[in-house]
């Protein structure tokens, strides 16, 4: 008897696209770290600026900008695309 034999699909892999959209967001973010950093580094020490806004702003800018600038999708993509 002869055998039949099934072909495995090939996983489709999309290339990373990094569009305008995302450069903005990620420049932003860029943006949000240093001007934390340079908040934080004003005196006093124990200021306003340097003890409460400045790591607001640095959390911020890592756990929130910077990922969705690296997950956004631009527009022209479509869902099944």
């Amino acid at each position: 008897m002869a055998r039949i034999v099934k072909k495995k699909k090939e996983k489709q892999v999309e290339p990373i696209v990094i569009g305008k959209r995302n450069m903005y967001f990620f420049l932003g973010g860029l943006f949000l770290i240093i001007l934390g950093y340079i908040l934080m580094a004003q005196p006093p020490v124990y200021g306003f600026l340097s003890l409460h806004l400045a790591p607001i702003i640095l959390v911020f800018a890592y756990l929130v900008v910077i990922p969705f600038s690296i997950m956004i999708k631009d527009k022209t993509q479509s869902a099944g695309d």
